[in-house]
């Protein structure tokens, strides 16, 4: 059957094709271009920007767990739903810097600290404070996710040395209703813009899998991509189906689809680390391999995310090791003075 599409040229190596005016319809045609020619679109690109076998490694983890007042559908640590998580409440520095010391060791050279919050409280920040400049003494990159933020916590974060804050808009702008009630889809882009305001990196991606339409992966996607600034990070993630949420018995996403998914944010955001994100433990080594191809240059190392499984260390390193993939050197730190 045939797709439609539109004759969108690929840029030459020597023009700039990073842009921030894409229209729905031109992310829509990229989503029903040929597989090949897609992937053949998104890996010249990422030749341009990048090395094609290296792969930024983070580590992700949870700081305080559990008894979130927001009903994210996919999300198990939301108190809206049993699904029967340990809750557990804001953990030490001094457990923070364990992880991130193993983490270090493990090969990472980047930290994310979750907390399943609303919105910190100034208290709870001056703790998660602590914990950045820690992780940060040991030479590794740090990055939170707290939920919403204002504009003062934002400048607090970037006092304390943060180089990265991830706040994914989830979905596309049309079916944020049908996943989230509790905030809407402008506050997590009110969010976005007092991170860029106080001049940390910008971690933003989406979930695939949560029942959307094409056009609503196309939509999240050009929403990222028409930001002033692309993030820096976009992290992919295909959904876990958590038992007790209400996306627990949600079809599994075509993987294909995913990989699309995966070339599409590469196109539309070149210069961007895309994070081959959750959802990796229900992915063969086939499926991975063809999203580094089409243009993933980032995955959480370790055996969790948060609260769901993710491949052992172990098994991506011979990954790794056959594909001939190698960690990624950071460039800079949040361009720290």
């Amino acid at each position: 059957m045939a797709t439609k599409s539109l004759n969108i040229e690929f840029p030459s190596p020597t023009s700039n094709p990073i842009r921030h005016n894409w229209t729905q319809e031109e992310a829509e045609a990229l989503f029903n271009q040929p597989f090949n020619d897609l992937l053949y679109r998104a890996q010249k690109l990422h030749r341009q920007f990048f090395n094609p076998n290296e792969l930024q490694i983070s580590t992700l983890l949870s700081i305080k767990t559990g008894s979130c007042p927001e009903d994210c559908a996919y999300c198990p640590q939301s108190a809206h739903y049993n699904t029967g998580l340990e809750k557990e409440k804001l953990i030490s520095v001094e457990r923070v810097l364990e992880a991130a010391n193993a983490a270090k060791e493990a090969g990472a050279t980047r930290f994310c600290m979750g907390a399943a919050w609303r919105r910190p409280t100034d208290k709870d920040l001056d703790q998660v404070c602590k914990m950045v400049k820690a992780v940060q003494n040991i030479g590794l990159e740090t990055c939170v996710t707290l939920g919403m933020l204002k504009e003062n916590q934002a400048k607090v974060l970037k006092e304390s040395g943060l180089d990265y804050y991830n706040h994914n808009i989830d979905t596309s702008e049309n079916y944020y209703s049908e996943i989230i009630s509790t905030r809407t889809f402008n506050d997590r882009i009110d969010t976005i813009s007092h991170v860029r305001k106080a001049g940390i990196n910008v971690c933003a991606g989406g979930i695939v899998g949560m029942g959307e339409s094409k056009e609503d992966r196309a939509g999240m996607l050009k929403t990222l991509a028409n930001m002033p600034s692309h993030p820096e990070s976009v992290p992919i993630n295909m959904l876990v189906r958590a038992p007790g949420t209400p996306l627990a018995n949600v079809n599994n996403v075509d993987p294909f689809e995913f990989i699309r998914t995966i070339a599409v944010s590469r196109i539309m955001m070149p210069g961007s680390i895309v994070r081959l994100s959750a959802g990796r433990n229900e992915m063969n080594d086939s499926t991975q391999a063809l999203c580094f191809l089409a243009g993933a240059n980032s995955i959480f190392y370790g055996d969790s995310l948060l609260t769901t499984e993710n491949p052992q260390m172990l098994q991506d390193q011979a990954l790794f090791d056959r594909l001939g993939l190698r960690p990624m050197v950071p460039k800079v730190a949040n361009e720290k003075d």
